[in-house]
């Protein structure tokens, strides 16, 4: 939405103040998320490296679920990146955040405390962002790991440790439960619906691989991870977003025995002539078969794996480094124009 509205403001100078809210709104979320030195009420736990969720007690006290779930990747979701140039041409916004600043001197320092946000990144870019590189690091270090979030099919929506390691929580005598559910779920909670408990989930996948192509331009070709954790192959960032995609597709692409995962079993998808070249976009997939799951008609979400394999097709690292003007923003029109 705040490139959304910078865009606009070349129409009409009004969409300033509306791209300052958007940022007044990220500070405060950001702030909330992350009260750095206050464990109490802070989302990140800064022993595990993680964002849980966090629970509040009709007495005032608080504290984290640790469940390694979505909700800790998310925040790698939200990322913008400008370059000195857009910064620059927009004193009006420039002046509100440094309004915001003289008004809310604690909130800033809490969360504007990497130096790697505040000295500028490749080529004097600027991020916005929830995860400095630290906090980047740490989650990276869950999410691409096998054993974790990393499927061979794209990120699971809950960490496999929890298949041998689920979070109990009691709550007035009674237990509750959360454990790796690959597949459907094993309880009829919103009718039976398990995408948030270990299936590979495109919307997820989708927002990860922009977050990811969010922060290449800003880190840089330098700044490496390593992919999968424990293999001792480090790739850029926008490598790992290229790899997520690979394996998003792979649902739906032949697999070496001629069949296509998605269709697990289903021999009439499988071999029938009539059938096995016409693709069914499922709502979610199994997290370790990619077996397709749920509704198998979603082709709203489901359908960015489309969008994932024109996107790396059109796109190489050295053009998503030399883009300008917001960085996705600026490919987008240059999709839009050659379109």
């Amino acid at each position: 939405m705040l490139e959304i509205a910078l865009i606009l403001t070349e129409y009409d100078e009004m969409y300033e103040e509306i791209a300052f809210r958007f940022i007044e709104h990220f500070v405060w979320i950001t702030y909330a998320m992350d009260r750095m030195g206050d464990s109490h009420e802070s989302m990140w736990d800064e022993q595990d490296g993680f964002f849980y969720d966090l629970i509040h007690f009709p007495n005032g006290d608080a504290m984290r679920l640790k469940i390694r779930s979505m909700v800790g990747l998310l925040p790698l979701c939200a990322a913008t990146v400008f370059d000195n140039e857009t910064v620059l041409s927009h004193p009006r916004i420039l002046e509100l955040v440094n309004l915001f600043k003289k008004r809310h001197p604690d909130v800033i320092q809490r969360i504007a405390a990497a130096d790697d946000v505040k000295v500028g990144g490749y080529m004097g870019r600027r991020l916005l962002t929830v995860a400095n590189k630290a906090k980047l690091l740490r989650i990276l270090y869950y999410m691409l790991d096998e054993n974790e979030f990393l499927s061979p099919y794209g990120i699971r929506s809950l960490s496999k440790y929890h298949h041998k390691h689920p979070f109990v929580f009691y709550l007035h005598g009674k237990e509750y439960k959360v454990e790796y559910l690959p597949a459907e779920s094993n309880t009829g909670m919103f009718g039976g619906n398990s995408n948030w408990r270990g299936p590979i989930w495109m919307p997820v996948n989708g927002l990860i691989i922009r977050g990811l192509l969010q922060m290449y331009p800003f880190y840089g070709p330098d700044f490496k991870v390593e992919c999968p954790t424990g293999s001792g192959k480090y790739v850029t960032l926008f490598e790992v977003a290229k790899e997520i995609g690979r394996r998003n597709a792979s649902i739906f692409l032949r697999d070496t025995s001629g069949n296509r995962p998605v269709y697990g079993g289903s021999m009439k998808f499988q071999d029938d002539p009539h059938w096995k070249d016409y693709i069914l976009y499922y709502e979610y997939f199994h997290g370790d078969n990619r077996a397709g799951l749920g509704a198998s008609h979603q082709t709203g979400w489901t359908g960015l794996v489309a969008r994932e394999l024109d996107l790396f097709a059109r796109l190489n690292r050295e053009d998503l480094l030399r883009a300008s003007k917001g960085v996705m923003a600026e490919i987008t029109r240059q999709q839009v124009a050659g379109a």
